[in-house]
């Protein structure tokens, strides 16, 4: 039963997933129409989640990759250098299309993640779940206060999961979400929204 539950949370709080409903929000919080948010919405996606995404599902079809999640450390460097190509164009054409401040601090703190956690990954495993939630989790207080404060209690949960599952040492969630927190906070900070 624990561990249905620990594959059921850690499936629910997919990075891609997390990611997804994180530019949703983000994308309706910091524009003034339905329209301009889908817009952004549908841009940031393009640009980030969708291109990874289907990279990953083909490389899982091809088996060059375990799984959609890569748990094999070494299978995660090519992921992180797609995922850094993709976040850098987001950093470089967000300015020139005027998206909004929070969209662009946000890419700029995947990219910055992206680069720490690539580096980390040449000697250990770290955990993107935890470290994704936990990015997530705290750009919601940042922007939404007090009331988003109720998504902290993700954050064991989803490092309990991937625990669980065995796919990640106490010591690796942990690095994860104080990591993915302390980037979004020096860099919305940087950019003046903290």
């Amino acid at each position: 039963m624990r561990e249905r539950i620990a594959n059921l949370t850690s499936n629910i709080l997919n990075p891609f997933l997390v990611s997804l409903v994180l530019i949703l929000l983000l994308s309706f919080k910091s524009t003034s129409s339905a329209v301009d948010a889908v817009k952004w919405s549908l841009i940031s996606i393009a640009v980030s989640i969708l291109p990874v995404f289907l990279v990953i599902i083909y490389l899982v079809r091809k088996q060059k990759l375990e799984s959609p999640f890569i748990n094999v450390r070494k299978q995660r460097t090519k992921i992180y250098l797609l995922a850094g190509v993709f976040a850098g164009v987001g950093c470089i054409i967000f300015p020139y299309l005027e998206a909004p401040p929070t969209l662009r601090a946000t890419f700029v703190a995947g990219l910055s993640a992206v680069v720490v956690f690539m580096c980390v990954n040449l000697l250990w495993k770290i955990s993107l779940h935890t470290a994704l939630v936990t990015a997530s989790v705290t750009v919601l207080i940042i922007l939404y206060g007090s009331m988003a404060a109720v998504a902290v209690v993700l954050v064991p949960l989803i490092a309990w999961s991937r625990i669980e599952l065995k796919h990640h040492s106490p010591a690796q969630v942990a690095a994860g979400a104080l990591l993915a927190a302390l980037i979004v906070v020096v860099v919305f900070y940087l950019f003046g929204l903290v």
